[in-house]
């Protein structure tokens, strides 16, 4: 029984305090007076009385009623009913001021507003009955407004002394004596919420999905906030909200209405749900951690910074389903064709209850089996109980859920364990589901009507519990008049009288003393627990392991035990493998604990390894609450497990298991720790049941299965029949039992927080106790928890090395423990303090154990670690560092992980870690014993390592290294290493400085390059250029000499002497290597040799001679040495040697090439406008159309203004600045006059010296030719134009695009070359008229590629006869930002686990694709601009990065000749050795660099190469293999080629001759060349064998990013012997095999060859069709005793051979013999049959690309080549060859080319005619498709014929390209030839 009301208040507006803003309300009456003792009074109830702030209005308002809820200080919550009506206020502002006023100003009151102010009659209750309230303050107000004549004292009075029950389901009929009856009705059960029809209405205003957002907001403890304009929609929003977390209770801040003057409380830290007034929504802009919920516009926003957790799945589907079927029961037969007749959607009522039984199923199903994970620690005097979190999750199989582990750490479930833990309490619906219905909601999942049945079912229960009584006695009460709220009133609400009040609450108490108190009675009985869960996942699966894993465990255990260790070793593998799953990990603790016998097991050694191991394993690589799990059920074992040591000295398995953060877990401890208490209290009741009964064995065996609950709860119901000493016997046996529980844990703690060697701490870490929130099992002690993990961190973290330090930190920590679990467990004062103080005492003791123990285990034989293997050096290579033991990491390579991409995980390997004076090398085994028999080998050149750092260790490990770093190279490798623990921290920092000592040397002859073979005690001096005097007095010797010659240059007048071929020949001697002896005359004109000149002299005059610069410049018909000293007239360019002491540009080479009229003199001054003195100098000339390629230098700013400046202004004056300008554009003007068809025109010069020889045949394919450049100068200059023209002449393109591009530029025909878009001049030069034909728009003499900064601002003269070009270019900075990324991305240290860290994402964040299609698109440009008869000056920042990047690609895509192995390298020699790249500095080579950092520049041009390659893999000798092979060795310093800046500083240091006047080492290479030649010799691995070029092939790949591959060598690693680039240690090992195992190699293999992708270098263990059948020709011709031959001349002997076999059998191939590609197109990229070379592997790639069109139709007269595959020319053999026709025929070549006897070939079969050298050669020069044939016509004789030849022997063939003059060598042959060639097209 209760009170109906505790206290009735009067609040009215307080008009003392109106002035000061806002008004306030005043407690005008309040009853009783006095408080009662129970209940105090609630302060600040005139706060929720007006919610929104007290305010006059000037209407009156109709009376409205809200309740509120207040919680008092205890966690009480009490109703507030507040009735709000408005009465009138007497104006007091005429009597205001009234004597500063006038009598019309005082007028001017009189007709004042009437304002009301509110006043309100408010309940308290303990109760909730709110139509109750509402119609008792109705009442009290229509008795005041209607005037009735009942004494308001009387029905108050009768209000505050009103009992009614609580509970029992009893309806009471109540009278407050003015003629009202009410009949209160009381819930049967009150655990269950009463909540008539507020869920059903929550759920209408926000929907099925809002609900349940919410509510899993506020079980996961996150700030609601409701919004809503109706304050009582408020309350009944957050009652349902509550009602629905039945069987949980909300714990934290719920105030349904807030009061407008308490809104900061919604920036409280803590969860709350809360109530405010939708007119104050502005004010929650600022609240970004706060749910709102508004309930009139029905929507629910949620942060982005808040994640809610949503509830598992199927459950929440089910949820979701369930609430469908009871809102809308017609959604199920909405689309029937006769849909049910009867389904309508229940009452609200009704509909109320079935809502609620949706939750309450859905708790059901989540905390089904709970009762089963409750700890009961004490039964006696009060149970106390846990509830443990780690076993309830591992039942369900929901150890990873969020949602259910945030509900059951949250304080909602904590409520509910101690609650609902006790088992024996009165029990409630919730209880029966949970027990009784878990095996019916099982079986009706997926079953919607058997659900919704069970559902109803649940939902009529719950009405019953709120309506028991089907008819309701009828309610009377008196309601006021209608609108009586607007008449006027006499008088206010009266002042009641408060003695007559309190007289009636004075006579109801003397009543209820004589009256025996009430006793509740409670329904106790014995909870029942429900059956226990079993293990199912998500879906309800049983969850069935691999039967065949269990074996494994179970077998691999009994041969462990009976002794059968080597069986065991093999099964050890596959049971460790197993030990990742939890079923196998319980089975062996299962299988170990059937070989503990009384509680102790003694192994011998292998055994006891193999047990820990096994633990270990177990124990690692599983998550927190799993290891929780494990660790449960180990710890009994690692106590059993044993093995002696010594007389009396047992070692036990904890001392080995230690390395594991759950030791150091509190609780864990905690967890454990309860166990184990239960199980004794149980075990002590079970005992004493015994001693009473007498049943039969069944009854035992009955009592046996009794769970400690069912134990506790029988003794609870037992309890009041026992007596008091009975009772206190019970307790202090329940105390004693938890006393000597601790007593036992001090001790296991000890055993395992002490490591075995006590002088080092290894375990308890700040890491370790980071983790103890994240990881507990109590909800109860989670707070406390976290602050005994922090004072420990703090106080006692183990940080001391001392023994005393380590004990007293372990006794700390336990006494943390024992204070938690003995206070929590009710344990005496006493026996705390007698445990505090043994404590110590057994710390020490165990130390003292301890001791022993690991004495006694340093006897023992060490741990066998794997042998470190020694890597293989190469000749002359040193190690520096011993190898230090270390583990090799995984980093986010696929490769390293092993199992994604076949095969097991390589890494981690142990093993050791190499320094060397060459390489960084690690060596060593897998730990995976599944590869342990395989040799992991990661290394990288010292030279070429980027960075280390190091890392932070990982947090769970076997065993915990002590350093980690981690290695990057530029050769995109990365070492994550872990140093042994045998490796001190000195060591670590030793080998770290040695690394970057070798890394920075001081000087760069102190790299591995000049030290090879030297001591290491040499290369570690810092002063080692002292022990080089040869290079010391070299290098003086040169510089002095330089300076006496360039004394003596304007003395001596002698006649230049060329030197002779044997004077070439004799090497350099001695110091005066560089003494050159030259002169000029007076005008400096005409330069000559000394006649008497020194040997020494001539030979240093033969070095220059033999340089690759004035080889390729005499190749290309740019003037020898000789030329141009003697000043030949009929060369446009000359070698000058007016650098030739490096005075005019340092980083120039000594010879350069400079028009003829230019004077040397001038070059000086020329070279000052440059940056860096790099002048423009001549470096390629296109043979066919005579336009040049020139480099320099960025113009100095002030020099900018000098390109547009015409040379015919006037000028003030004959300034230095002018001269100068004036000086460079005559330079620019030579170089146009250079070419000869600028040259006829005498100065304004147009593109009609281009005769049609030059020139497409007709006008439509040159018009389509000139918007070609215009559209790839706007694609780089930025420009939106970027689809390139899909043909040109004498070209090929990357692929072939559709025939519908072209359209784009024949609409463009009129637009000319000229940048500003001007149009042209249609005269020639003297004023003649154009001709249409002849005469085309005008096109610029010479274009200038400069950078766009530079040259803004700048504009172009009209008249100049050159034009730049400015392009936006990346500069050294960029590239070195994107090479960072680059590597990042190809070799990330981790895997990836977001989605803004994965590999295309950092790819695409480098911009290092973005950066080779800028370098692309500008050679693409400059090649089309050159091969149209424009000359162009590359004239790029300081000329030495990106200007030597476009200048060797545009050589590479114009001239054939540098796509050979030859050729290619003398590119490099030329453009970036001689012409200064600066090596040394880009690649941070020596200490003085390392600031600037590496930027790779050359490997960014070696990447357009490869781009290039894989688009035309048929035009380059060299294969890809090769390519990397340079950008390995590059930044490797084993060879000297690629060290210092320049040509100068290589002469300075004695390393541009040396190699003359030495004898080489046959194995010590100095020339990375002569490597490359000496191993081509020997192998094929840098050979293509698909090069088969077309003679004056110019290549425009394209260079979208979409066309370019990232380069394998970013990405690709061989596990299996490292970098294959050091072809002695890699591919040198197989010459080393023996004759036997040569025998054995060639025997037939029975068994299956297994590569691994992730560790076999897969190019050496499959190698390609052509380079095994070369490799096994050899091995054959060894057995025979033959001396082997060289493989070239194998490859071209069988070429030959099949070719005459061909010849004489004139058959085809067979399919087997014959490489064909079908209609592979000239491109060699849409369609590409073809076999990767050595290097990369036997690969078939039929790769289709998306721009590529094979069958594309050429239009506007310009065919397409459709030639048949090249690819014939270079695989297929003589002997199949289907040879119609052959013979000799003279053939004219291009212009300027005389005429060459070749042998041409007419087949048919192939409807072709090709031409070779000779008959005997193979490699093929030419082919003319006869598809591309017009016509066949006699010819005329042309100028340098065959003489002797008859007129009639001349004929042409015409194609779609040019005319082929060819000559028979008589007039039969010719007809003949001719008649063969049009039966061939007759027969097409």
């Amino acid at each position: 029984m209760a009170r109906l009301a505790d206290y009735f208040v009067l609040v009215g507006f307080d008009h003392d305090k109106r002035g000061s803003g806002d008004g306030q309300g005043r407690i005008i009456q309040r009853f009783p007076e006095k408080e009662w003792e129970d209940n105090p009074f609630p302060e600040g109830i005139q706060l929720f009385c007006q919610p929104g702030g007290w305010q006059l209005v000037l209407e009156r308002k109709s009376p409205n009623f809200l309740v509120a809820v207040l919680t008092d200080i205890n966690s009480e919550r009490h109703s507030c009913a507040c009735f709000t009506f408005w009465e009138a206020v007497e104006s007091l502002q005429p009597q205001q001021n009234h004597a500063n006023v006038t009598e019309e100003e005082d007028s001017k009151f009189i007709q004042a507003p009437q304002l009301f102010a509110p006043k309100s009659l408010v309940l308290v209750s303990q109760l909730d009955h709110t139509e109750v309230f509402r119609n008792c303050l109705g009442l009290i107000y229509t008795i005041y407004i209607d005037c009735l004549d009942f004494p308001l004292e009387t029905v108050i009075g009768n209000l505050l002394t009103c009992i009614v029950p609580i509970t029992g389901g009893s309806q009471r009929t109540i009278s407050l004596g003015a003629g009202d009856r009410q009949v209160i009705q009381t819930p049967i059960n009150d655990a269950l919420p009463v909540t008539g029809c507020s869920v059903a209405l929550f759920l209408k205003q926000l929907g099925i999905n809002n609900v349940l957002d919410l509510f899993c907001a506020a079980l996961t403890e996150h700030k609601i906030l409701f919004l809503s304009s109706s304050y009582q929609r408020l309350t009944e929003a957050c009652r349902a909200l509550l009602s629905l977390m039945f069987p949980l209770k909300y714990s934290f801040t719920y105030i349904p209405i807030l009061p407008a003057q308490l809104i900061e409380v919604l920036c409280s830290p803590t969860p709350f749900i809360i109530g405010i007034h939708s007119s104050f929504r502005a004010d929650m802009q600022d609240l970004l951690d706060v749910i709102v919920a508004d309930l009139d516009g029905g929507t629910v926003v949620i942060p982005e910074c808040i994640h809610i957790s949503v509830l598992p799945e199927p459950y929440l589907y089910q949820t979701q389903t369930a609430l469908c079927m009871v809102l809308d029961p017609e959604l199920e037969y909405a689309d029937y064709a006769f849909p049910p007749s009867s389904m309508s959607a229940s009452s609200m009522k009704f509909q109320d209850k079935e809502i609620r039984a949706v939750f309450l199923h859905l708790f059901a199903q989540l905390f089904q089996g709970y009762r089963w994970s409750l700890q009961i620690i004490r039964v006696h005097p009060e149970p106390v109980i846990r509830f443990h979190k780690v076993a309830f999750l591992a039942q369900r199989i929901l150890l990873d859920d969020d949602f259910l582990i945030k509900v059951l750490d949250g304080m909602a479930f904590a409520g509910f364990v101690s609650e609902r833990g006790s088992p024996y309490r009165a029990c409630d619906l919730f209880d029966e589901l949970v027990a009784n219905d878990i095996e019916r909601i099982r079986s009706e999942e997926g079953n919607p009507q058997k659900v919704l049945k069970h559902i109803k079912e649940i939902s009529e229960k719950l009405h019953r519990n709120e309506n028991p009584y089907p008819a309701v006695a009828m309610h009377k009460i008196q309601k006021p008049t209608e609108g009586s709220h607007l008449r006027l009133q006499r008088s206010t609400f009266p002042q009641l009288d408060e003695g007559m009040v309190q007289w009636f609450i004075d006579q109801a108490s003397a009543k209820l003393k004589n009256v025996p108190p009430a006793v509740k009675v409670e329904m106790k009985c014995i909870v029942p627990m429900g059956h226990p869960t079993a293990l199912i996942d998500r879906n309800g699966i049983i969850l069935a392991n691999s039967a065949r894993r269990l074996e494994v465990v179970r077998n691999c255990i009994t041969y462990i035990f009976e002794n059968k260790l080597l069986e065991a070793k093999k099964l050890l593998p596959a049971m460790l493998r197993a030990l990742k799953g939890r079923a196998a990990r319980q089975c062996l603790t299962q299988e170990l604990n059937l070989h503990v016998l009384q509680n102790r097991a003694v192994l011998d050694h292998q055994q006891f390894d193999y047990v820990v191991r096994m633990m270990n394993c177990a124990l690692q690589d599983c998550t927190p609450l799993d290891e929780h799990l494990v660790a449960a059920t180990l710890l009994p074992l690692v106590t059993a497990f044993c093995r002696k040591l010594g007389s009396g000295v047992t070692q036990f398995a904890y001392s080995c298991v230690q390395e594991h953060l759950v030791w150091t877990n509190l609780q864990f401890w905690e967890a454990m720790f309860y166990n184990d208490v239960q199980n004794h209290i149980r075990a002590l009741y079970l005992e004493m049941e015994c001693d009473h009964l007498t049943e039969t064995g069944s009854v035992n065996g009955e009592r046996e299965q009794k769970s400690a609950l069912g134990v506790a709860a029988e003794q609870l119901r037992l309890w009041p029949t026992y007596s008091k000493e009975k009772q206190q016997e019970l307790i202090d046996k329940e105390e004693s039992t938890v006393y000597s529980q601790a007593i036992h844990y001090g001790n296991r703690l000890t055993y395992l927080l002490l490591p075995l060697d006590t002088s080092k701490n290894r375990l308890l870490r700040s890491t370790a106790i980071g983790d103890m929130e994240s990881v507990s099992n109590s909800f109860v002690t989670n707070s406390i928890a976290g602050s005994v993990a922090e004072s420990y961190d703090t106080e006692s973290g183990f940080e001391d090395a001392e023994t005393s330090d380590v004990a007293n930190s372990v006794v700390r920590f336990i006494n943390r423990f024992v204070d938690k679990v003995c206070t929590e467990s009710g344990v005496s004062s006493d026996h705390l303090k007698a445990l505090h103080a043994n404590l110590p005492d057994i710390v020490q003791m165990h130390i003292e154990t301890l001791d022993a123990v690991h004495r006694e285990s340093k006897r023992l034989p060490p741990i066998q670690k794997p042998k470190l293997l020694r890597p293989s050096l190469l000749i002359g290579e040193d190690l520096v560092m011993e190898g230090l033991r270390v583990f090799m990491e995984p980093d986010g390579r696929e490769e390293s992980m092993g199992g994604s991409v076949g095969g097991p995980s390589i890494l981690p390997a142990e093993g050791a870690i190499f320094l060397t004076t060459y390489r960084i090398i690690f060596k060593g085994v897998p730990t995976e014993t599944l590869a342990g028999e395989q040799t992991v080998i990661r290394s990288f050149p010292v030279a070429s390592f980027t960075k280390d750092k190091k890392i932070s260790p990982h947090l769970r490990a076997e065993q915990e290294p002590q350093d980690r770093l981690q290695l990057r190279s530029s050769t995109f490798q990365l070492m994550k290493i872990a140093f042994d623990e045998e490796v001190g921290s000195e060591m670590v920092e030793l080998f770290r400085k040695h690394i970057h000592k070798l890394r920075y040397p001081q000087y760069v002859h102190s790299s591995f390059a000049f030290t090879v073979g030297q001591s290491v005690k040499q290369v570690m001096e810092p002063k080692q250029k002292e022990k080089n005097p040869s290079l010391r007095t070299m290098s003086k010797n040169i510089m002095k000499n330089a300076k006496k010659t360039i004394g003596r240059q304007y003395v001596t007048r002698k006649k230049f002497t060329p030197p002779t071929l044997d004077q070439r020949g004799i090497p350099a001697h001695g110091d005066n290597l560089d003494q050159i002896s030259v002169s000029d005359e007076m005008e400096q004109s005409a330069l000559t040799l000394s006649s008497t000149i020194r040997s020494s002299d001539k030979s240093t005059m033969s070095h220059m001679i033999e340089r690759a610069c004035c080889r390729d410049y005499q190749r290309l018909g740019l003037g020898t040495l000789s030329n141009s000293l003697t000043r030949s007239k009929n060369e446009p360019f000359r070698i000058t040697t007016v650098n030739r002491m490096y005075g005019v540009c340092r980083s120039y080479p000594s010879l350069l090439i400079i028009p003829q009229t230019i004077q040397d003199s001038t070059m000086q001054r020329i070279s000052r406008c440059y940056r860096q003195n790099r002048f423009p100098v001549v470096c390629w000339k296109n043979s066919r159309s005579k336009s040049v390629l020139l480099r320099s230098a960025g113009l100095h700013g002030k020099s900018v203004v000098g390109f547009f400046k015409s040379q015919n202004a006037p000028t003030a004056g004959p300034s230095q600045t002018d001269s100068t300008s004036l000086e460079q554009e005559k330079y620019l003007q030579a170089v146009i006059n250079s070419m000869p068809h600028y040259a006829d025109t005498g100065g304004r010069n147009t593109l009609s010296g281009f005769t049609s020889a030059h020139m497409h045949s007709s006008d439509s394919s040159d018009k389509q030719r000139q918007p070609k450049i215009g559209v790839l100068i706007k694609q780089v200059m930025g420009g939106k134009e970027d689809v390139p023209s899909t043909f040109s002449r004498g070209g090929k393109w990357g692929s072939i695009r559709g025939s519908g591009r072209l359209s784009a530029y024949s609409l463009n025909a009129d637009v000319g070359i000229r940048l500003a878009g001007k149009e042209t001049l249609s005269l020639q030069a003297n004023g003649g008229p154009s001709d249409s034909h002849y005469f085309r728009q005008q096109r610029v003499g010479l274009y200038i590629i400069g950078d766009k900064s530079q040259l803004k601002g700048a504009k172009q003269d009209p008249l100049q006869q050159w034009e730049v070009v400015p392009i936006e270019i990346f500069d050294v900075r960029q590239v070195k930002n994107s090479f960072k990324k680059l590597m990042k991305a190809c070799v990330p240290s981790s895997a990836c686990t977001e989605s803004n860290t994965s590999y295309y994402h950092s790819l695409e964040e480098s911009d290092w694709l973005s950066q080779l299609h800028k370098l692309l698109q500008v050679s693409v440009l400059v090649v089309e601009l050159l091969d149209n008869g424009s000359s162009v000056l590359i004239s790029l920042e300081d000329g030495w990065d990106v200007t030597t990047q476009v200048v060797s690609l545009v050589q590479l895509l114009s001239d054939q000749h540098y796509r050979t192995l030859e050729g290619f390298r003398l590119l490099i020699e030329k453009e970036w050795l001689s012409f200064g790249h600066r090596f040394s500095h880009r690649g941070a080579q020596t200490m003085a660099s390392q600031s600037s950092g590496f930027t790779p520049v050359f490997l960014q041009f070696l990447d357009c190469v490869h781009q290039i390659h894989l688009q035309f893999p048929m035009e380059f000798e060299f294969s890809q293999y090769y390519l990397k092979f340079l950008a390995y060795h590059y930044v490797s310093n084993r060879f000297r080629t690629f060290l210092l800046d320049s040509d100068h500083e290589r002469i300075e240091l004695g390393l541009m001759y040396e190699e003359k006047g030495e004898k080489k080492s046959q194995h010590i290479y100095k020339s990375v060349w002569d490597y490359i030649d000496r191993l081509s010799k020997k192998t094929p691995i840098f050979f293509n064998y698909l090069y088969a070029p077309e003679d004056g092939e110019v290549l425009r790949p394209y260079g979208n990013i979409s066309n370019l591959k990232v380069w394998d060598y970013y990405t690709h690693e061989t596990l299996s012997e490292g970098p294959p680039y050091d072809w002695e240690l890699v591919y040198g090992r197989r010459e080393q095999v023996d004759d036997g195992e040569r025998m054995d190699t060639m025997a037939p293999q029975t068994h299956r060859k297994i590569v691994w992708p992730c560790y076999d270098n897969q190019n050496k263990t499959e190698p390609d069709a052509i380079s095994k059948l070369l490799e096994e020709m050899q091995m054959l011709e060894c057995e025979l005793g033959q001396v082997p031959g060289k493989w070239k001349e194998t490859w071209d002997k069988i070429k030959t051979t099949q070719r005459t076999e061909s010849m004489q059998e004139g058959k085809h191939l067979s399919s087997s013999s014959l490489l064909i590609s079908s209609s592979l197109s000239h491109h060699r990229r849409s369609q590409c049959v073809y076999l990767h070379e050595a290097a990369v592997g036997s690969t078939l790639n039929l790769s289709l690309d998306t721009d590529s069109s094979t069958t594309s139709t050429p239009s506007s007269g310009i065919m397409g080549r459709k030639s048949t595959s090249t690819l014939y020319s270079q695989f297929q053999t003589s002997e199949s060859e289907h040879r119609s026709y052959e013979g000799i025929l003279y053939k004219r070549g291009a212009l300027l080319k005389a005429w060459k006897s070749r042998w041409f070939v007419l087949d048919k079969t192939k409807h072709q005619l090709r031409y070779y050298d000779s008959k005997s050669d193979v490699d093929m020069k030419g082919i003319v498709d006869l598809a591309e044939v017009e016509s066949v016509t006699l010819g005329t004789v042309a100028m340098g014929a065959p003489k002797n030849i008859e007129e009639k022997a001349f004929f042409d063939l015409k194609t779609t390209k040019r005319v082929y003059n060819f000559c028979a060598q008589d007039c039969q042959s010719a007809q003949q030839w001719i008649d063969k060639i049009q039966s061939c097209l007759s027969d097409a």
